[in-house]
């Protein structure tokens, strides 16, 4: 057993995101990457996300604050609250993000290397708006 305060001694510090994310993402690594297996809690400014992925083991996300979205290819996307958490099956491709007026934070554990994809267009992201928008004003 091994119990990491804060983050593990040797973790990398907070980097900025950018390769791979669209918007001002930060993320801050908990534990060094071991076999494949990454645990950051990453932070998404309004309008930001991730590129399309998957992951070849799965993927955890538990929302610590503010509301963002999930999308998985194919789906419509699911807005997610602090407290709740996400699974993500092996070779799902999804995306994952802040909303348009919020941050959110998640703890991300990433279950096997992550297999990076294509940019969630702006026009794709825009559509994900409005289904959730209609879905809040249906409630």
């Amino acid at each position: 057993m091994q119990i990491v305060r804060g983050r593990a001694a040797g973790s990398a510090p907070s980097q900025s995101r950018t390769d791979t994310f669209t918007g001002t993402v930060w993320a801050d690594p908990v534990l060094p990457t071991t076999n494949g297996n990454t645990m950051n809690s990453v932070t998404f400014c309004p309008g930001a996300r991730t590129y399309w992925h998957h992951h070849t083991g799965g993927q955890i996300l538990v929302v610590t604050a503010g509301r963002g979205w999930v999308q998985s290819l194919g789906e419509p996307p699911q807005v997610i609250r602090a407290g709740d958490t996400v699974w993500v099956p092996p070779g799902e491709r999804h995306w994952h993000g802040g909303t348009a007026d919020t941050i959110m934070t998640h703890l991300a554990v990433s279950i096997g290397p992550t297999v990076w994809l294509d940019e969630v267009a702006e026009d794709d992201y825009l559509a994900a708006l409005s289904v959730v928008a209609e879905e809040v004003t249906a409630r």
